[in-house]
């Protein structure tokens, strides 16, 4: 049994030729002088209008297809965010080709499941390290064949020039082609197995998505989206960042990309971008930039700044109130824009209109304070298999603390367990060469999302927890526990290994100690017999041990994924404590809850 289906009904239709490639060769057909990127050329930026990009395009297109790439074919894509990574995508897609994107910070073990399982005919690496490790895994494997292009070493020029004999009509041919039920991408993503699990995302999957956020109050807010800018930031591996990337082409709006995160206020800046997506972690760096700042300064800085902030939330949740701020609210709003919010909003460039979150579920009152101060930031909700977002807050439909209502075309509702479930043309149907997981998943039209959670009568959905134990990071990172925890556990000296992180900027991990294996180490070391845990927690010498391990363990995984911290717990899990089952599983809620202050220690400043 489950809840009755709330839908948001689309103000658009598809016709069956449509699809993301089609319409921005349309626009480069009707309107072909519009900016669509700013390429950074060494010296500067230069404008990349919709001519030059499909230009662009279509010749590194020819490029593939004179490399043997037939339609159907896998052609990676392993890069941070730049221009390249968004032509080498579209020039996969106008061959009929699908891309398989992988996170630049990806482990040889991730690269090398990713390579087999899809069975890649073409890689496009960006750096000359990462065409090293792949072609490092290819050598291991014995996989001949796979040409490796490299981005910074004119990569893109030489494959281009393979094509220049192919004959235009057949890439007319391949878009020509292209229906609704061409795949058009495989994203992998982390199960809670730990193998990523390869989601098929057709081309309607990204052209409903597409179409869905720009019908949202998020895009025709900003009014003609041409000449608003946008900057790509967020890993385009990420489904969220290409959807919107797509979306932005569409609707004809500039877009650059900033690889480094660290310092993106200097593109915000220069850019002065109308709208920023990204996730929680983008906008803490913003919040505790702009504190760090103050409280550098000096303490009345800082008194000053946590004074605005408090203000910002209490003016944002007035904003919720039948009656609104009252009058000495405003003017103390009014006090701070000058003294605090006006410089964290020209942090962000001066002219963000519209901001949204992500990936992962942000703090209530971060929220409050960024639109206490100025700057609304609408979160949503989706997965890869949802081809990013299916549910947004948006302006004028927006209610902090829940993930809006589900983008026009999708179809949400719960469970009687209290699963949120989602149909729609933006929803995969099925999961690359895993059936099994395809049928645990997707029934009858409908996703399982795995997460737990509530719609309300006019269609808000909150998210109330997650069914499974896979952690999602304030960067908005997925992170599978069981591997890292696996091999953790290999070492002799720990016992009990438990991931943490979710909704945190970095993974952290308790850690609980072998007792017949800490008598050893005793020994070994030279320690009292006697020596309680209590106190040994913080020995030089146990704590690199358990570092070692740690070590160990990260080298299976990501950087993103790996365990940035550890803490050792006193004791040992227990049976009869509820926290272990017979079979020694843990009950990772049940830890979680009673070591909450072990875990909070982890994340402070």
């Amino acid at each position: 049994m489950t809840s009755d289906t709330f839908t948001v009904e689309p103000d658009f239709t598809i016709q069956p030729e449509e699809n993301v490639v089609s319409d921005v060769i349309k626009l480069s057909e009707s309107r072909s002088e519009i900016v669509l990127f700013h390429r950074p050329n060494g010296s500067g930026w230069v404008d990349i209008t919709a001519h030059d990009f499909i230009a662009d395009a279509y010749a590194l297109a020819k490029g593939l297809i004179a490399n043997g790439i037939e339609p159907g074919d896998r052609v990676v894509v392993l890069s941070e965010s730049r221009y390249e990574w968004t032509l080498a995508d579209f020039a996969i897609l106008t061959a009929g080709a699908v891309t398989v994107p992988i996170y630049p910070s990806s482990s040889e073990h991730q690269i090398e499941w990713i390579l087999e399982d899809s069975g890649a005919k073409l890689v496009f690496a960006e750096t000359a390290a990462h065409a090293k490790a792949v072609n490092d895994v290819l050598a291991a494997s014995g996989k001949e064949g796979v040409r490796v292009v490299e981005f910074e070493s004119e990569g893109i020029e030489e494959i281009t020039s393979d094509g220049t004999d192919v004959e235009q009509s057949l890439v007319d041919e391949r878009v020509a082609n292209i229906t609704h039920d061409s795949l058009a991408s495989i994203v992998y993503t982390s199960g809670t197995t730990g193998r990523p699990k390869g989601v098929n995302l057709t081309h309607i999957n990204w052209y409903h998505e597409a179409r869905g956020l720009l019908s949202s109050k998020l895009v025709t807010s900003l009014g003609d989206p041409v000449g608003k800018h946008a900057v790509v930031f967020l890993p385009l591996a990420h489904v969220l960042q290409r959807a919107v990337t797509f979306a932005l082409m569409i609707a004809g709006a500039t877009q650059s990309h900033w690889g480094d995160t660290s310092t993106i206020t200097k593109e915000f800046q220069r850019s002065k971008p109308a709208l920023v997506l990204g996730v929680p972690r983008v906008f803490e760096k913003v919040r505790a930039g702009a504190y760090n700042q103050a409280a550098d300064s000096s303490d009345v800085a800082k008194r000053i700044f946590l004074a605005a902030e408090k203000t910002a939330v209490e003016y944002s949740k007035a904003l919720d109130t039948t009656k609104g701020p009252g009058l000495l609210l405003k003017a103390k709003a009014t006090l701070f824009d000058k003294l605090v919010y006006s410089k964290v909003k020209a942090a962000m460039g001066g002219q963000v209109r519209v901001a949204i979150s992500g990936g992962s579920a942000i703090g209530a009152d971060l929220l409050h304070f960024f639109r206490g101060m100025g700057i609304t930031i609408y979160e949503g909700y989706g997965l890869t298999e949802t081809t990013a977002a299916a549910s947004v807050n948006e302006p004028g439909q927006m209610r902090i603390g829940t993930v809006g209502r589900p983008v026009a075309g999708f179809k949400a509702r719960v469970t009687e367990e209290g699963e949120i479930q989602f149909s729609g043309d933006g929803v995969s149907k099925s999961y690359w060469n895993n059936p099994e997981a395809t049928e645990a998943s997707m029934k009858d039209g409908w996703f399982s999302t795995g997460d737990l959670g509530e719609i309300d009568d006019d269609g808000f959905i909150r998210i109330t927890g997650r069914k499974k134990d896979l952690i999602v990071t304030a960067g908005g990172k997925n992170v599978s526990p069981g591997p890292l925890e696996e091999a953790l556990t290999q070492n002799e000296l720990i016992a009990n290994a438990i991931v943490v992180g979710d909704g945190r900027p970095f993974v952290g991990l308790l850690v609980t100690i072998d007792e017949a294996e800490l008598k050893r180490w005793k020994a070994k070391n030279g320690i009292d017999e006697n020596a309680p845990l209590s106190e040994l927690k913080n020995n030089d010498k146990l704590i690199a041990a358990v570092q070692s391990a740690v070590d160990t363990a990260n080298k299976t995984v990501s950087k993103a994924e790996g365990i940035r911290k550890f803490r050792i717990l006193e004791r040992d899990l227990r049976e009869e404590e509820d926290e272990i089952t017979p079979t020694m599983k843990i009950k990772r809620n049940v830890v979680v809850k009673r070591f909450a202050d072990e875990i909070e220690a982890l994340y402070q400043r």
